[in-house]
């Protein structure tokens, strides 16, 4: 019985925290133009290099959501366009997003830059994690900062691509 007391207590004692969202987002300054620095890859962006987000905010209160990445086969533009609504509208750090209905999923903001500079976005399954920034280069401290924070939150950083 000890035994197994103290295999649980091991256990509890490394496990991640969980993923949890900033406090709050001023969505009127989360719009415009993010640059993908990494991403969990999936097959919606298989392919896709230069990422980018562009979110607008519509007079409902939804958000638009243009990403648009070249193909690396092809070089053709290929955009995706989607709609986004805060399910947390305390914060707005809890979002939802769809790209075709009736498929949607977590977007949750779980790191924001003081001044908006860069964003990381995840879902609570840990199956998606986008890092962003308002330009298409980020500095390695940044990075190192997000990439210790999204680990404690149990992100497998294996998964982690940095785009060039």
């Amino acid at each position: 019985m000890a035994a197994v007391l103290f295999a649980g207590a091991g256990n509890a004692a490394t496990a991640p925290l969980p993923v949890s969202p900033v406090q709050s987002v001023d969505l009127a300054r989360y719009m415009g133009v993010w640059y993908e620095i990494a991403r969990f890859d999936h097959f919606f962006q298989e392919g896709c290099r230069g990422s980018t987000a562009t979110y607008t905010l519509l007079p409902s209160g939804e958000v638009e959501v243009i990403n648009r990445c070249v193909d690396e086969k092809d070089n053709s533009r290929r955009e995706a366009k989607g709609r986004a609504w805060s399910v947390d509208p305390q914060g707005n750090a809890r979002l939802k997003v769809s790209f075709f209905w009736p498929f949607r999923t977590d977007y949750w903001i779980i790191d924001l830059g003081p001044s908006y500079e860069y964003a990381v976005v995840g879902s609570p399954n840990r199956k998606y994690l986008w890092v962003l920034a308002r330009k298409p280069v980020m500095e390695k401290d940044v990075y190192q900062h997000i990439l210790d924070l999204v680990a404690k939150q149990g992100f497998p950083l294996e998964k982690l691509v940095r785009k060039p």
